[in-house]
């Protein structure tokens, strides 16, 4: 399997661990050029950009799974981009680290 491969398989399960954590669509998670899924209750965007986004590179995001506590260093360098009032996420990310970690091999299992 390419490296490339790998990634997009990494990215689309911590993402529909996400989805599973936190349906909804008030926040966007952007992880290009891989996925972007809506997440998080309390909105319901619909079209255009939605008031709240989060993006990040596939291997900040992974990074972020390792070590949640990371969140707001990330932030300040840069490697997340976070806009909107419900934009943190870090609550959320300290929950999918917990459940990738109990799943089979974790996050590269």
């Amino acid at each position: 399997m390419s490296q490339d491969s790998d990634i997009k398989s990494q990215v689309k399960k911590i993402l529909k661990v996400v989805e599973q954590i936190a349906p909804g669509k008030l926040v966007e998670l952007r992880i290009p050029p891989y996925a972007a899924i809506q997440c998080v209750e309390g909105g319901n965007h619909r079209r255009g950009t939605p008031p709240n986004v989060v993006e990040m590179a596939s291997e900040t995001l992974i990074n972020l799974v390792k070590e949640p506590a990371n969140w707001e260093t990330f932030c300040n360098q840069g490697l997340i981009s976070a806009s909107g009032t419900s934009s943190n996420l870090s609550q959320l990310f300290e929950e999918v680290s917990k459940l990738m970690e109990s799943l089979n091999g974790g996050i590269n299992g």
